[in-house]
């Protein structure tokens, strides 16, 4: 009998939109509609400093002081934002911005948040600041009347720019492709927002998460993995995800096939044959067709059911479930591989299948993935 790992099958009557939908919200529509995310391919590591030039330590929650206002960081866009105070009313554009100020203990102070952040317990609260398609509304995002709004890194730098015509103040982040960038990241979130030793918490029990689940897995066989994201398209190379998956046990196949999000063809699929397939939906049915049902994942139904969620948004949350989720996995296939497995492991509720309406908007999605 094949793995079938299904943790939280009760929460997978999310639609299929939102897997999509997810990893495209960084596009502005209202006064800026029609403008295509890009991808950022520079990072600017953001620094702080006080208003008076003088070096402000890194926050790591032992002196009040280091996260005082005012306060002055250079964001990705290479631009310097100030704070004279600290933001009472917060929007994000991006669910992982939401997710990290809910981590941090800011969340009753987040006014706006996107559809996708509706997972977030008290979301539904907070005002919708998606457009009716994709991305954000910027007269919604004007209407909260924020003093900071977070621009993660899925956004373009052009939507940060949009955003500060409007007087507003203005956050963007760069892409986060590793734990250490969501780490980094997270701090200068909690600096952001005066919630510095929280957010040295928050990466402290990230990291610890990252530790136990190598550990787990530091003595078992590595699996071949892969992310498959429909039509052909997967998580490779210098990505989140594939951060995800090293940390978790597994060995993406796919790194070794481009960076970012390529498209393969049925014939590479086959040639990097995957043992284990990562699917965000209990029925797995893509594990049912080609080119996947004839790799050893599919011919031997291994899978492991991942939160869409957390596996799609770079945040500490993210990293925290995911690692562990996997790490289990591993440790059931290396247990059913040695003959130990502890009988059935569970049979899946609604599927992972990508609807095919959505593969042409995925496909532009994936060049301008998250934050």
């Amino acid at each position: 009998m094949g793995l079938v790992v299904d943790p939280m099958r009760d929460r997978y009557a999310i639609a299929m939109a939102l897997l999509v939908t997810t990893a495209l919200a960084g596009g502005v529509a209202g006064s800026a509609a029609g403008a295509q995310p890009t991808i950022e391919t520079t990072e600017t590591t953001p620094t702080a400093h006080a208003v008076d030039g003088s070096a402000v330590p890194q926050a790591d929650g032992s002196d009040g002081d280091t996260c005082g206002f005012p306060v002055e960081l250079t964001d990705a866009t290479g631009t310097t934002v100030t704070l004279d105070e600290r933001p009472e009313r917060i929007t994000t554009t991006n669910p992982s911005a939401a997710q990290t100020l809910w981590e941090i203990g800011a969340r009753d102070r987040v006014v706006g948040v996107t559809q996708y952040a509706a997972y977030l317990d008290g979301a539904g609260e907070r005002a919708n600041v998606s457009a009716e398609g994709f991305g954000v509304s910027v007269e919604r995002v004007v209407g909260t009347e924020p003093d900071l709004v977070l621009v993660p890194n899925a956004s373009s730098a052009s939507t940060a720019e949009t955003l500060r015509e409007q007087n507003l103040t203005v956050f963007h982040f760069a892409a986060a492709t590793s734990v250490e960038d969501i780490a980094e990241k997270t701090e200068t979130t909690g600096r952001l927002v005066g919630n510095c030793e929280a957010a040295a918490e928050t990466n402290a029990e990230m990291n610890q998460a990252v530790a136990d689940a190598e550990n787990r897995t530091a003595d078992l066989d590595r699996p071949a993995a892969l992310y498959p994201l429909g039509d052909g398209y997967v998580a490779a190379n210098n990505t989140f995800i594939n951060s995800i998956m090293e940390i978790g046990g597994v060995n993406n196949v796919a790194a070794a096939e481009g960076d970012g999000y390529p498209q393969l063809s049925n014939e590479v699929i086959l040639q990097t044959d995957p043992e284990l397939i990562l699917v965000t939906g209990p029925e797995a049915t893509i594990l049912d067709e080609e080119p996947y049902a004839s790799t050893t994942a599919g011919v031997e139904n291994n899978y492991v059911v991942l939160d869409r969620n957390y596996l799609n948004q770079p945040a500490p949350r993210s990293v925290i479930v995911t690692t562990d989720r996997l790490a289990t996995a591993v440790e059931e296939l290396q247990r059913e591989g040695s003959g130990d497995a502890n009988g059935d492991t569970g049979a899946a509720a609604p599927g992972f299948g990508v609807v095919a309406a959505v593969l042409a908007t995925l496909a532009v999605a994936l060049r301008a993935r998250r934050e």
